[in-house]
């Protein structure tokens, strides 16, 4: 057996994972790219939504915050968290917690018996007794059947854009209500695009308006969570991922959906005073007209832009694993595309462990943000023991 464990991803969670269980004396191997997903699919300009704490990538010594970053690498830079500083930190975090990273893709994983088979992308093959599949978001792109037959160069999803100056000049409808379509808007709008946004929603939720309610001493964490996910009350409940999957799946599920709901930071407002926005409002259908996209929407109206960007979030089906093979994809336990994860973070494939967005289902909204990796790292060694 080559190691303990093989982590597949080197984004935040992957990091984080590999940093507890390597503080437990676990051989560990991680492959992947660090911050892949951050530096290659997130557009130049993003601000993180998290408040400075909750972007903290989590490891055991509480030794690798932001505040150790700046103070080691002299970088300055304050609340909301700019993008590019914050891939600098997470590749700071590898080189001090997980040097050892290899980046390479992993193109297959089998089980044999008691042991995982991984190949990488050189051919060459690796084993342990678990796998921890921390990928990120990167599979799971999300974009609405109308759009499915127009091409990429007229119709992208917001994760495919590191750099949205190509738009200078443009007319580009975003849809979407949330944090990547306002950031993406705001951005557009800075190059000399001409942005709107169209959403479904009603309103357009802003977070961190109520600064005051973090400002109550004992009261405030009483209501808050130090991991900054959900509004008050409801913060504190999801910061418990393992009594959070003991209420009801019902409320479970509410919680969630409120919980997660588009929105955008309330700094960003000043920014799209002059950006029309369009609520309440879905695109019925699209078409390409000459070089330029025709989009019908369900308000009557129609709309002709040069390019529409997808900013529609991403839903988790463990079916886009490519490297799963065939054996695996059958046995693997799923609800709605997420598999069913118990202690330690384990799938129904003993020793198959997932990190980040696809434990939400099992264990709740917080895994969908960086902040969960404070929890997902101690959860993991409970299965080592």
């Amino acid at each position: 057996m080559d190691f303990d464990a093989i982590l597949i991803g080197a984004g935040p969670f992957g990091l984080s994972a590999a940093a507890y269980l390597k503080n437990k004396g676990s051989g560990v191997a991680i492959f992947g790219e660090p911050m892949s997903f951050w530096n290659h699919h997130m557009p130049a300009g993003m601000f993180l939504r998290s408040n400075w704490q909750a972007s903290f990538i989590a490891d055991p010594h509480n030794r690798l915050t932001l505040d150790h970053f700046m103070a080691d690498t002299g970088a300055r830079f304050s609340q909301p968290v700019p993008l590019e500083d914050f891939v600098s930190y997470g590749k700071w975090f590898q080189q001090k917690a997980v040097p050892e990273v290899r980046s390479l893709e992993v193109t297959r994983v089998e089980k044999l018996g008691n042991e995982f088979n991984v190949t990488l992308e050189n051919g060459e093959q690796v084993r342990s007794r678990r796998v921890i599949v921390a990928t990120g978001i990167a599979p799971f792109p999300w974009r609405p059947g109308e759009f499915c037959n127009l091409p990429a160069s007229h119709v992208t999803h917001s994760s495919d854009h590191t750099d949205l100056s190509r738009f200078r000049g443009q007319q580009v409808l975003v849809v979407g209500g949330g944090q990547s379509a306002l950031d993406a808007a705001r951005i557009l709008t800075g190059f000399g695009a001409s942005a709107e946004v169209v959403a479904k929603q009603e309103v357009i939720h802003w977070v961190g308006l109520n600064g005051w309610l973090h400002r109550l001493g004992p009261i405030s964490r009483i209501l808050y969570s130090t991991y900054d996910v959900g509004p008050a009350g409801i913060s504190r409940l999801v910061g418990f991922p393992n009594f959070f999957r003991k209420l009801p799946r019902g409320a479970q599920d509410r919680i969630s959906v409120r919980t997660t709901r588009p929105a955008g930071t309330g700094w960003q407002r000043p920014y799209l005073v002059n950006v029309p926005i369009t609520l309440s409002c879905r695109v019925q259908a699209a078409e390409m007209m000459g070089e330029r996209v025709h989009l019908r929407l369900d308000n009557g109206t129609d709309r002709l832009v040069d390019h529409v960007i997808l900013a529609t979030g991403y839903r988790v089906d463990t079916a886009r694993y490519s490297f799963l093979g065939q054996s695996l994809q059958q046995t693997l336990r799923t609800v709605r595309g997420y598999p069913e994860l118990g202690v330690g973070l384990e799938s129904s494939i003993p020793g198959l462990h997932f990190v980040g967005k696809p434990a939400a289902w099992s264990f709740g909204p917080l895994l969908n943000f960086v902040s969960g990796t404070h929890f997902a790292g101690p959860e993991l060694l409970r299965a080592f023991c």
